[in-house]
């Protein structure tokens, strides 16, 4: 219990670091912004793969059909939970408008910053629970595996929701507590995905499978359309590779 609390406030506090980066930097290059998401995106791919999906699999006493068929259901399911979030919220993709804006109101552009901030949230739940569901198979090695994966993701999540915050005359001190909201979320969602595999073992194959679809989603809808927006796609690319070797090579290295 007490590596899955220290995790929890790992994950959750590595959104912390990455809006403290956020005040130091203020306004990051968007190459530099897709360039460390798009590692981010690749650490998380790989998490999602072979620390969820593969082990949801590996984990059922099922027949093979009935395994694949869990193991399938629990990735659309996750990807569903996280599109009827997205009918809710809009990403940060749908809010970069407001840099075209000459003259914004500010109420207007108030309101879309903390929508955004919202959507950072409302994320940050489903990665949580992603990371307490990985300890559930008993292997805390892999669980650790996803829980930085999702942790090297949150460090440039909590960089790029200060600069907007600041800009909409948010004060420092309450954009601070805003952004330290959003990581508590996530060590929530973690202790909520931990408790509830530790009820009953039954539900793991699909909880594992469930996790990795919410996280293929949030790559897939949010952090690959973001890193490919601003004619960066070919640097994204290459260093989304990066990152899933380096998972990769950790996998192997450690198993």
């Amino acid at each position: 219990m007490r590596i899955v609390l220290l995790t929890a406030l790992g994950v959750g506090g590595a959104t912390i670091i990455g809006a403290l980066l956020g005040f130091l930097l203020k306004k990051p290059s968007h190459k530099f912004n897709d360039i460390v998401l798009s590692f981010a995106a690749g650490v998380m791919l790989a998490a999602a793969v072979i620390g969820l999906i593969l082990p949801s699999l590996e984990y059922s006493t099922a027949s093979a059909a009935i395994t694949l068929l869990v193991t399938v259901a629990g990735v659309f399911c996750g990807a569903l939970c996280l599109n009827l979030v997205d009918k809710l919220v809009p990403h940060l993709h749908k809010l970069t408008g407001i840099e075209g804006e000459s003259h914004p109101q500010k109420s207007a552009q108030l309101n879309k910053v903390l929508l955004f901030v919202i959507a950072i949230a409302i994320h940050n739940l489903p990665e949580g629970i992603a990371a307490g569901v990985s300890f559930g198979t008993g292997d805390n090695l892999q669980a650790l595996t996803v829980a930085g994966g999702i942790a090297l993701q949150n460090i440039p999540e909590g960089m790029v929701i200060i600069a907007p915050m600041l800009a909409s005359g948010i004060k420092p001190g309450r954009t601070f507590i805003i952004a330290l909201m959003t990581g508590v979320v996530e060590v929530l969602g973690t202790l909520v995905g931990y408790f509830a595999v530790s009820i009953s073992t039954a539900i793991l194959p699909f909880a594992l499978a469930f996790a990795g679809g919410t996280m293929l989603y949030v790559i897939s809808d949010e952090m690959i359309p973001e890193t490919h927006a601003h004619g960066n796609e070919r640097g994204a690319t290459y260093t989304l590779l990066g990152g899933f070797c380096l998972m990769l090579v950790f996998d192997f290295l450690l198993g």
